[in-house]
């Protein structure tokens, strides 16, 4: 059974390019995986469509209102189904995380805006809370995509050549190496010789020594994770 996803959010136009181009357009389309995105301003109740409204306790900013995300939830949840939260303050998505999840058949996620949202949301109807980096966006339906993105990429069917998930950043705790293409000469920068010879063991060697000396450089933490 293809995975379905469900996404709650104030702003669904926001994802219609992603889910329409590239990779995950194709995957979508060839039926490998679903995706509604939702307006979460339909289960509002009032003239105005309110979704939003001042914190208790004073501050500043607005928060997500629990009423319009209860009744959302309570409509398009399925048994089973994984309920997740996009917010800064969530555990970092990872390579794991994303595989995992590529394996569910349903999940729903919301997608906060303005300073978060009523607390008895993430109480009561949210199963996991997930973030996409140290930073804060506008709100979360740009991180919802992320996570698709690369949830996506675990299903099969979706890429194209199933082992360029084998050769990726992040693969193995240590970074991608450098990649080149034709021309073999251009303004005065040549590919690297052994990358021509056609001695694929050679290539594999350098490309592995490239992996560990770029992830040294940029990412020590991984470095550190790698060498132990």
């Amino acid at each position: 059974m293809p995975l379905h996803i469900d996404v709650l959010t104030l702003f669904p136009r926001m994802l219609d390019g992603v889910l329409n181009e590239s990779i995950l357009g194709k995957g979508i389309s060839a039926g490998h995986l679903s995706v509604k995105v939702h307006d979460l301003r339909a289960w509002t109740t009032d003239k105005h469509r309110t979704a939003d409204d001042r914190p208790f306790g004073g501050g500043a900013g607005m928060v997500m209102k629990p009423d319009p995300v209860f009744a959302a939830m309570e409509q398009i949840q399925t048994p089973g189904c994984r309920r997740i939260y996009l917010t800064p303050d969530g555990v970092p998505l990872s390579p794991e995380i994303a595989e995992e999840l590529s394996k569910q058949t349903h999940l729903v996620f919301l997608s906060g805006h303005y300073e978060g949202i009523d607390q008895r949301i993430r109480d009561c109807v949210i199963d996991q809370e997930l973030s996409i980096g140290d930073y804060v966006l506008t709100n979360g339906t740009l991180a919802a995509a992320v996570v698709i993105d690369a949830l996506s990429r675990f299903i099969p069917g979706v890429l194209g050549e199933e082992k360029s998930l084998t050769h990726e950043s992040f693969t193995g705790k240590l970074l991608d190496f450098p990649q080149y293409t034709r021309p073999a000469e251009f303004r005065g920068m040549s590919v690297p010789e052994v990358l021509l010879s056609g001695n694929h063991g050679e290539i594999e060697k350098w490309r592995h020594a490239k992996r560990i000396e770029k992830t040294r450089q940029v990412r020590p933490d991984l470095y550190a994770k790698y060498q132990s």
